[in-house]
């Protein structure tokens, strides 16, 4: 079942994978004209009742589809606020094939006279709250004929998540909905339709720019609505724990701390003027360090624990004690991954081994990205975690949902790559499930290695990727 972003998320990933908008609306007209056919026997008249987006942009093919029947189609506005180019382009195909399509600029236009059929294609599923005018007018008058009521893929009216209306909404006989079944759709009293409108599957499986929709902001949001993240790393390596947060910030992250020994402080804080360090004494993470920590990392959203931790025998002990007594959301990398099979956590985990760190947990893998899959899958059912396994075709994995992250390349190989890639999963995790954070984290820190390849060849370094973290996310995209 799927809800309304995740539909959203599919037709643009199917779109980056070849199979664009356009091509997907033919479909549904399509599917949405042979359920009319089902009801009603040719030259019955048909009334389609159209708003301004895509989901009138579907019903304008429903009507080039229908031609031995008497159609008329209403579009509730005027053509120049077409919102889509795809839809207006059905529109201006309606003109060129001479169907009777008429502009009502406001409700006291819209006579549906007596219709056998009438499809409501007024609102799609993106679109909650009650009807305005003059949808709201338009419901009223589809409710007083006598025609049987074809809705395209949500009754307009109708929040297709939860089936519930806010007002007046329109009463569907049947709907067809696309590609796979919508929650609220169950709960109508309506026939209701699943059309194969040609999404591909890997569209579900690949992680594509579709599944940057999910990163959009209130407008209203306040800082720290975007998430507080807390980095504990350092001790052998000072690097690490640096470029984990300064990637939590270019990914998005309101405020990054870094909780290091004492010893490698002043060098941590040296990497940006924006990380904020919270020491604990020593040069390295021991046990005794651990209830200070615990203390710190309730007052944020996401701790990132293991960048430069190193592997002493103290700091996988304390790491692991940590785990034991931490119940909100961490990101697992580097050294501190081996402890997580062992652990009993309450916490939600989003790990981030490469392949031979993936082995030392107990995991298994292979060279056959599929296979792979496959065994991440189950290893991640086993450990009851995500795992965002590295490799050339990284796998996301929650052992119920797999994704594949195809972006990236060989210059990634340099050292601090998965540092900048567990501190992109730390700012997602804030915001997003794991299944989701791990997936985009692995889609943008491989683009941005794409788009920082383009500029230094392999000789990009981990830095590189930290800075090119935004475009990769939030700038032009490849289309």
């Amino acid at each position: 079942m799927m809800g309304v972003q995740e539909q959203a998320i599919l037709d643009e990933n199917a779109a980056a994978l070849g199979v664009p908008q356009k091509q997907l609306m033919e479909s549904s007209g399509n599917a949405v004209a042979r359920v009319v056919r089902d009801v009603a026997d040719p030259d019955s008249e048909v009334a389609v009742v159209a708003g301004r987006g895509n989901n009138g942009g579907d019903a304008f093919v429903t009507a080039r589809f229908l031609t031995d029947y008497d159609v008329t189609v209403h579009l509730l506005g005027r053509p120049e606020t077409i919102t889509t180019d795809i839809a207006r382009e059905n529109w201006e195909a309606l003109q060129r094939a001479e169907v009777d399509a008429r502009e009502a600029r406001d409700s006291t236009d819209l006579d549906l006279a007596d219709p056998d059929v009438v499809v409501d294609a007024m609102l799609g599923t993106g679109v909650t709250g009650a009807l305005r005018e003059p949808e709201a007018t338009a419901a009223e008058r589809i409710a007083e004929t006598d025609a049987t009521v074809v809705a395209v893929d949500v009754p307009s009216g109708i929040d297709a998540d939860t089936g519930e209306a806010a007002g007046v909404a329109v009463d569907a006989d049947h709907v067809v909905t696309f590609h796979d079944q919508k929650p609220g759709l169950t709960e109508l009293d309506a026939d209701v339709r699943v059309a194969d409108i040609g999404i591909p599957e890997a569209a579900e499986l690949f992680v594509e720019r579709g599944d940057l929709l999910r990163l959009s902001r209130d407008p209203s949001s306040h800082k720290g609505d975007h998430g507080e993240v807390l980095v504990i790393g350092g001790g052998p390596y000072t690097g690490a724990p640096a470029l984990s947060a300064r990637a939590a910030f270019r990914t998005g992250a309101d405020l990054v701390r870094v909780a290091c020994p004492s010893s490698v402080a002043r060098e941590v804080q040296g990497f940006s003027e924006g990380i904020i360090v919270r020491p604990f004494t020593g040069d390295l993470l021991e046990p005794d360090h651990v209830d200070q920590l615990l203390d710190r990392a309730v007052e944020h959203d996401v701790v990132v624990i293991g960048p430069g931790l190193g592997n002493a025998k103290g700091t996988l002990e304390a790491v692991a004690e940590f785990l034991d007594e931490f119940d909100g959301r961490a990101v697992v990398d580097a050294d501190a991954l081996q402890v997580v099979p062992e652990v009993d956590t309450d916490a939600s985990l989003l790990c981030t081994p490469h392949q031979g760190e993936l082995r030392k947990m107990g995991g298994e893998t292979d060279d056959d990205w599929e296979r792979r899959a496959d065994l991440v899958a189950e290893f991640a059912a086993d450990v009851d975690q995500t795992l965002l396994v590295k490799g050339a075709y990284d796998v996301i994995s929650d052992g119920e949902v797999t994704r594949v992250n195809r972006t990236g390349n060989p210059g990634m190989t340099v050292g601090g790559t998965g540092d900048v890639l567990a501190g992109a999963s730390g700012a997602l995790l804030a915001t997003q499930e794991p299944i989701h954070a791990g997936a985009i984290a692995a889609y943008a820190n491989g683009r941005a290695g794409d788009l920082a390849v383009e500029e230094y060849g392999h000789g990009l370094v981990a830095p590189d990727l930290v800075d090119s973290l935004p475009t990769a996310l939030w700038g032009e995209s490849d289309a």
